[in-house]
């Protein structure tokens, strides 16, 4: 079966600063073909980052955002009825196998637990993926790599990989850029000065202050950049917070009310 690795590619170079050394330490792992599993809050980064080093390595990456329904078929492939009566569909992680790419599975402690169980011979010394559907085991591209992402702040007993899973992958542990880095992500992403991109840090270090005092997570450079874009599109600075940086986050008319107090001495 032919695949047209042209699709997987990514082209442009996708904007991504460096905050320590998880570049160098990417590389290393995918010189030794080793599988990585990134960690950290949602919105910080983990996602951009995996598309920077496909990029920079001149690899194919395969996505695939899990979630609770998602089968091991849906991962490996299945057999599909049409008008010549059935053939075989490989799933992405068999397409990322057999071509070679990086196979980025996005939030993966969102898929059932005996889903992720298929990645494991793909994550040892084996390198493969059985097929027991159709009775063949596909030795994985000698490119090919896996790449996990998870947010352990959602764990829960219902909702974590498990230790066998875990302990077959390295791991990189991400979190919210530092002030200055943060500001120049929010305005290079978006054209906005640096003034009001350093406002909108600001407010963000505000709310991420509030996890676990009402707030379950912080607010993400995602929304701070979702902000920015409302304002360099004409909309006043408070409502475009009001409308990127809190209702997505609360519905808790107190934490409101603190944030909003924060646009007031920081506007």
């Amino acid at each position: 079966m032919s695949i047209n690795r042209d699709q997987y590619l990514i082209r442009d170079e996708p904007f991504y600063r460096e905050s320590g050394s998880e570049v160098k330490l990417f590389e290393a792992a995918y010189a030794a073909r080793l599988p990585v599993m990134i960690k950290g809050p949602t919105g910080c980064g983990k996602s951009r980052f995996v598309e920077y080093m496909a990029w920079k390595l001149g690899k194919p990456v395969v996505t695939v955002a899990c979630n609770e329904d998602m089968t091991a078929a849906d991962l490996v492939g299945r057999y599909l009825l049409d008008a010549q009566g059935t053939r075989w569909q490989d799933g992405p992680l068999t397409i990322a196998a057999r071509m070679g790419a990086i196979c980025y599975l996005d939030e993966v402690v969102e898929a059932r637990q005996d889903t992720t169980v298929v990645i494991h011979p793909l994550t040892d010394y084996r390198r493969a993926l059985p097929l027991d559907k159709k009775g063949e085991v596909i030795q994985a591209h000698e490119d090919f790599q896996l790449v996990i992402s998870y947010n352990p702040g959602y764990q829960s007993l219902m909702k974590d990989l498990k230790q066998s899973t875990k302990q077959r992958f390295t791991a990189l542990e991400f979190d919210y850029p530092e002030s200055d880095t943060e500001t120049e992500i929010v305005s290079k992403e978006t054209g906005i000065d640096s003034a009001m991109a350093r406002k909108l840090v600001d407010i963000g270090h505000r709310g991420r202050n509030l996890k676990g005092h009402g707030l379950d997570e912080g607010i993400s450079t995602r929304l701070l950049v979702y902000a920015a874009h409302l304002i360099q599109h004409g909309v006043d600075p408070r409502q475009a917070c009001r409308m990127a940086l809190i209702q997505p986050i609360t519905d808790d008319t107190d934490i409101r009310d603190n944030l909003e107090s924060a646009f007031d001495l920081i506007f």
